[in-house]
């Protein structure tokens, strides 16, 4: 399949994954509250913790890995085998955790996190990596698009109150479940699976461990935020923060889809030396998604105080912390293409683990300076800073390597069109005083309107368009 097909595939998939919790989030602010948002909030961060430690690093490892090793089938059915079998000793050892976790650790969150297992016990046949890896996306987006209606339909329906909490986390984590089972039948006929070695199998741990330690990374401010929120400044701060931040990390779906996409071609490409196209694919890739990223984030500050009290009747305030929070999505566009397609591809893991590993710390240190005073605002610097540490390191480390002075004008010229756009949506804003769902599109039309002209006349005039 093209890769275009791919990308499509992915993105709508991601589009969907988007809009489905934008759907449910809104019910479930109704009829649990900040305090349950923020309770729930919590126990899913934890289950997702796990889950990535009984995936380790698949997610880039296991996609590079079988991307580069498509074209052998005899090659392609070892290195799944061995990926798989190393997956299952990992995934069981987790499973065993989050039990202790539940048991033994787990506070007013614990019925909750009992009912979320299935999260950990996906882990086990989690195969998204391989499909991926062998550019399988339409599989996993048509099939996980079926579960998660069928998800979110039985949350509308059995979700009447805190106390149907459990229900929600219980739903989730089994459609995560019967996701993967329904994905893995895909596999039938694309790769077989052949009992290696032990010594085969521990092969792929050492690189795969690598990887992990920047996926734990990337956790500790995508997940432990909420957790210190939580836990420092209480369950109506972190309710404020999670619904905030699940606005901008649907937001930044856009980006990850298109970068697992190009993750597999680029990996391909580069197991056959075709340096040029990868360069290319480079460019092009760094001038669509800045340009997408800048849209979001521009636009996401023009209108967050508006969307805000519309979409959250009980986490209005959310939108103060969505304007600053929403421009983490020019940081992370930025890292992820780098991350895809220069650094994953070319098996320099230690340049990933580097950044991440210094986004995770200067996190970590800001939220325990500024959470206590500052509340879920502290949170919200916290993972600013830690955005900006990301493509900070990697260009210090791949600063004469890589065009950094174009990509920046990237930036700059996309920045500028959406400082234009965010300026002159609020002017509209000024002259709708009713804040409504009406007023709230004609702000949107104009945005959109503003941004796609400037960007027609920039592209026009520089020729860097985006095809």
């Amino acid at each position: 399949m093209s890769t275009r097909k791919n990308a499509a595939y992915n993105v709508a998939y991601r589009v969907f994954s988007i809009l489905l919790p934008l759907v449910t989030a809104p019910y479930l602010d109704r009829v649990v509250g900040k305090d349950g948002v923020g309770l729930y909030s919590g126990a899913w961060a934890w289950s997702e913790i796990f889950c990535l430690i009984g995936l380790l690093g698949l997610a880039d490892y296991g996609v590079r890995t079988i991307a580069q090793a498509r074209d052998d089938r005899e090659k392609l059915d070892r290195t799944f085998s061995g990926i798989w079998q190393m997956q299952l000793m990992v995934a069981s050892f987790a499973l065993l955790f989050w039990f202790g976790y539940v048991f033994l650790i787990a506070g007013e969150e614990k019925n909750i996190a009992l009912h979320m297992t299935m999260m950990s016990v996906s882990c086990l046949c989690n195969f998204e990596w391989c499909l991926m890896g062998l550019d399988q996306f339409k599989s996993i987006a048509l099939r996980n698009t079926f579960v998660k209606l069928a998800a979110a339909a039985s949350a509308f329906i059995f979700v009447k109150s805190i106390d149907d909490l459990w229900i929600y986390g219980f739903v989730w984590s089994l459609a995560t479940l019967l996701g993967n089972l329904s994905c893995a039948l895909v596999l039938k006929g694309k790769v077989s699976y052949h009992r290696v070695s032990m010594k085969e199998t521990l092969k792929h741990l050492r690189p795969c461990a690598v990887l992990f330690i920047s996926v734990a990374a990337v956790s500790v401010y995508r997940k432990m935020d909420k957790i210190m929120v939580l836990y420092i400044a209480g369950k109506d701060q972190n309710g404020l923060y999670e619904s905030a931040e699940k606005i901008v990390y649907c937001l930044s779906g856009f980006i990850s889809a298109i970068g697992t996409v190009m993750m597999a071609k680029v990996s391909n490409l580069q197991e056959k030396g075709e340096t040029e196209k990868i360069a290319r694919n480079i460019d092009k890739s760094m001038n669509l998604i800045i340009c997408m990223v800048s849209a979001m984030a521009f636009g996401l500050a023009a209108v967050a105080e508006r969307f805000a009290p519309l979409f959250y009747e009980k986490a209005a305030a959310s939108g103060v912390l969505m304007i600053p929070l929403g421009f983490t999505l020019i940081m992370i566009g930025f890292a992820n293409v780098i991350r895809t397609q220069v650094v994953l591809p070319q098996k320099r893991d230690h340049i990933l683990v580097k950044s991440v590993c210094s986004g995770a710390a200067v996190n970590l240190i800001v939220n325990a300076c500024l959470i206590r005073s500052m509340g879920s605002m502290g949170a919200v610097v916290g993972t600013l800073a830690a955005e900006l540490t990301v493509p900070v390191v990697q260009f210090i480390i791949l600063r004469k390597e890589l065009p950094y002075k174009r990509f920046m004008g990237y930036v700059l010229a996309y920045a500028v069109i959406g400082g234009i756009m965010m300026v002159c949506v609020r002017l509209v804003a000024g002259l709708l005083p009713v804040n409504n769902w009406v007023n709230l599109g004609i702000m949107t039309v104009t945005g959109v309107a503003v941004y796609g002209a400037l960007c027609l006349g920039w592209w026009k005039v520089s020729g860097k368009g985006l095809m």
